[in-house]
């Protein structure tokens, strides 16, 4: 399989059409010695099932593995780590990697638990766990999905679970998009299988699932992203992270050269419609350099009180008070009005929590618009 190719399959036997996937990309051909150390990387970020739209199915896995092993390769391990706030082994539980795990004897590795290394990516010190050194070929298996801070997420930014939780702390405080880019210089990727069946376009950590039952493989991470940012309905200049790496020479981005064959035949899927829902609900925020987690499970909340006529009171109140809900790192040891997170506790008003959960965040806010005494906020309450 040349690296301008990506490779499509539409279906729902996703073990079985992962499996064929492999065969026609001829993914045995890529791996150096059947007895090389493979890692695979699925996408494991919250204890969500994959119908919901954030997790990797272990359907796909499954096929990855059945396909390795019946060509001969011995050694093969999990490897991932949940976002900041949630513990991998409830997703790796929730998900059903347990089972799948012990089924298959491979090895699963919390990378949550994993002493971190120093590494130096082309001028920046990044932390990785020590466990990515041990790999000899990494198989990457994302998620293709909406991000509330990068827009998408598929190959490049997955990577991010194969780093330390107080370094992905850090990676919010640098901005998110360089240290993707050059994350991806530090620990490279030699082939991807996408999970493109039902990612969730609004968050990463699902809710909206957005059914297209599609696997896709490829062995360019930023030729694939940019196809996926393409799907999506994105420019790739919307994208900062994807022209980062590109002149980090990690892949292209150039999609006149891809390669998209899909098996099977049929027509090139159209690029997916926008929602605009997280434009909108942002509109509410402050965000300074926080966490995946804890934004991610903001603007759901938000979402939970315009379902429920209540989010147009909360602006009121914020338009009348001056001012909006802060989150991020950014904020700490600050003052401030009302303030997402432990990060805001100096605030005189906050949602306590590292991260606080969707309906914590939720019902606190309900209770800040009952509690406002806006006279169209009671209304909203008491019709909802």
């Amino acid at each position: 399989m040349k690296r301008s190719e990506i490779l499509k399959i539409y279906g729902t036997e996703y073990r079985e059409n992962t499996i064929r996937l492999l065969e026609e990309a001829d993914l045995i051909s890529l791996i150096p010695d059947r007895n090389c150390r493979i890692a695979v990387k699925p996408n494991l970020v919250s204890p969500s099932p994959a119908s919901f739209g954030a997790t990797t199915h272990t359907e796909v896995v499954s096929g990855i593995i059945e396909y390795l092993q019946s060509h001969g390769c011995t050694s093969i391990t999990l490897m991932e780590g949940s976002w900041v706030g949630d513990r991998t082994q409830d997703a790796v539980e929730t998900c059903g990697y347990d089972t799948l795990c012990r089924k298959y004897h491979a090895p699963f590795i919390d990378t949550q638990k994993e002493p971190a290394v120093s590494r130096s990516c082309k001028g920046m010190e990044l932390k990785i766990c020590r466990c990515v050194q041990d790999v000899d070929f990494l198989i990457n298996v994302p998620v293709m999905k909406g991000h509330c801070q990068t827009k998408v997420t598929c190959a490049l930014k997955n990577l991010k679970g194969l780093i330390p939780n107080q370094e992905k702390r850090r990676f919010h405080a640098m901005g998110l998009h360089k240290p993707i880019a050059y994350l991806n210089a530090a620990i490279r990727q030699d082939f991807i299988v996408v999970d493109h069946i039902c990612g969730d376009l609004d968050f990463e950590d699902g809710g909206n699932p957005v059914v297209r039952n599609c696997i896709m493989a490829a062995r360019d991470p930023v030729l694939t992203d940019s196809y996926a940012a393409y799907l999506m309905g994105y420019d790739k200049t919307e994208i900062p992270y994807l022209q980062l790496a590109e002149d980090l020479g990690i892949g292209t981005t150039d999609l006149e050269k891809a390669e998209v064959r899909i098996l099977g035949g049929g027509e090139q899927e159209k690029p997916l419609p926008k929602s605009g829902k997280v434009v909108e609900l942002s509109d509410a925020v402050y965000e300074v350099e926080s966490c995946s987690a804890c934004y991610g499970y903001l603007l759901p909340a938000l979402d939970r009180l315009k379902q429920e006529g209540l989010l147009e009171p909360l602006m009121k109140i914020l338009g009348e008070s001056d001012t909006r809900l802060c989150i991020g790192q950014g904020f700490r040891g600050k003052n401030g009005k009302l303030g997402i997170g432990s990060c805001t506790s100096g605030f005189d008003w906050s949602v306590k929590g590292c991260p606080p959960t969707e309906t914590e965040i939720f019902l606190k806010l309900k209770e800040l618009i009952q509690s406002s005494g806006h006279p169209e906020c009671g209304s909203a309450v008491r019709n909802c």
